[in-house]
C-alpha cells in the first residue's frame, strides 16, 4: 500500500474480536476481519445484521464494548481521518449550496486548499456526468443525483481508505451503474473500498472479498469464489426419459425433481431435475452419461450458484428480512 512515496505494509483495517452491546442487546458479537490493501470489500447482511454499527465503531463514532480496531496502522480512526472517506447511511446535503461548492467544502475540511478543492470538484462532476449541474443548488437535484454528489464529496480529498454505507440505496439502475464505476475507479488507483449492502448483485459484480453478517455474528469471510463453493455443485436437466442411470453415478450425491410453472401453458411430459454433485466432480460426466445411456435432454445447465443463493443458504431464515433487488 502507498502513502505518499513510502510503502507501508499494514492492512488498511484490522478488526479483532469486536463486540458491541446496547444494554442487553448484542448488536455485534465477536467479529474479526481484515482488509487487504487496494481491495473492494463487501460488507453484507440483512437489515439489522450489525453492518452500520460495525462501520461506526471503525470510524470511532461509537466505541466497541470489547475488542480492538486498527485503521491505516493507527489505533484510532480519528488520528487518520484526513486519509479516510466516508458516506454515511443517513444521507443529506445542504440544500442551498451549489453542487461544486458542497464538494469543494468537504474537500477543504480534509485539507485541500480552496483553489485545489474547487478544481477537484469540477473534475469529479465532469467525470461522473454532473458537469451541467455544477452550479445548481442541491435541492434541485433528483435523489439519485444528490446521492452521487454526496459520494463525490466524500472522496474529493482522494482518500486512501473509503467506507460507503449502503451507497446503492434508493438509486435507479443508471445511477447504480455510475456508483459501481466510482468504486471501480478508486480500486484501480490503489484505494481500499469497504461498502455495505444487502443487495447481492452489486457485491457479486464488484467485490474481491465479502464479509457476511447475520444477527451481529460473522457467517462468512472470503472471496466470491469461496462463497460459492459453500453450496454443493449442481446440474439441472430437463428430460422425458428415466434418469435411473444418473442416480447410480458415484459423483451424484442427491437427485430431486423441480417444480415447474409452465406446464399449463406448455404441456410436456418432460421433468426438470436437479443433481447435487460431490466436490470436484465434473458436471460434463453427467452429460456424457446421458449420451451414453440414451437419455435425451431438452436442457442441461451447470451454472454456478449466485451470491443471492449463497446468502440464502448461509443465513437461512434471517435472509427473509433482506430486501433483495
Amino acid at each position: 500500500m502507498m502513502n505518499g512515496n513510502a510503502i507501508v505494509s499494514y492492512a488498511p483495517l484490522e478488526v479483532r474480536g469486536v463486540t458491541k452491546l446496547f444494554g442487553d442487546f448484542r448488536a455485534v458479537d465477536d467479529v474479526s476481519f481484515s482488509l487487504p490493501a487496494g481491495s473492494i470489500y463487501g460488507f453484507l447482511g440483512p437489515n439489522g445484521a450489525g453492518k452500520t454499527t460495525t462501520i461506526r465503531m471503525i470510524l470511532e463514532i461509537i466505541k466497541p464494548t470489547s475488542g480492538s480496531i486498527t485503521v491505516l496502522g493507527e489505533s484510532s480512526a480519528l488520528k487518520v481521518r484526513q486519509r479516510i472517506g466516508y458516506l454515511p447511511e443517513e444521507k443529506g446535503l445542504y440544500k442551498k449550496m451549489k453542487c461544486w461548492a458542497i464538494i469543494a467544502y468537504f474537500a477543504t475540511l480534509k485539507g485541500l486548499s480552496k483553489k485545489a478543492a474547487r478544481q477537484r470538484a469540477y473534475e469529479l462532476l465532469e467525470r461522473y456526468g454532473l458537469k451541467d449541474f455544477a452550479n445548481s443548488p442541491t435541492e434541485a437535484l433528483s435523489k439519485g443525483m444528490g446521492q452521487k454528489v454526496q459520494v463525490l464529496a466524500s472522496i474529493a480529498h482522494d482518500p486512501e481508505f473509503v467506507i460507503l454505507d449502503e451507497p446503492f440505496s434508493g438509486l435507479d439502475p443508471v445511477n447504480q451503474q455510475v456508483m459501481e464505476d466510482i468504486i471501480r475507479d478508486m480500486a484501480k488507483r490503489g484505494r481500499t473500498v469497504l461498502f455495505s449492502t444487502h443487495v447481492m448483485q452489486h457485491a457479486e459484480r464488484l467485490c474481491d472479498r465479502i464479509l457476511l453478517l447475520a444477527k451481529g455474528r460473522k457467517i462468512f469471510d472470503g472471496t466470491i469464489g469461496e462463497a460459492k463453493q459453500t453450496i454443493p455443485r449442481r446440474v439441472r436437466i430437463e428430460t422425458e426419459d428415466d434418469i435411473a442411470a444418473l442416480r447410480e453415478l458415484s459423483d451424484v450425491v442427491a437427485v430431486r425433481q423441480l417444480e415447474t410453472t409452465n406446464s399449463v401453458l406448455s404441456p410436456t411430459t418432460a421433468a426438470h431435475w436437479e443433481l447435487e454433485l460431490r466436490d470436484h466432480a465434473d458436471p460434463q460426466a453427467i452429460l456424457q452419461t446421458c449420451f451414453a445411456r440414451g437419455i435425451r435432454l431438452r436442457s442441461f445447465n451447470q451454472s454456478e450458484p449466485t451470491l443471492h443463493e449463497v446468502f440464502m443458504r448461509l443465513v437461512g431464515s434471517e435472509a427473509k428480512e433482506a430486501a433483495f433487488r
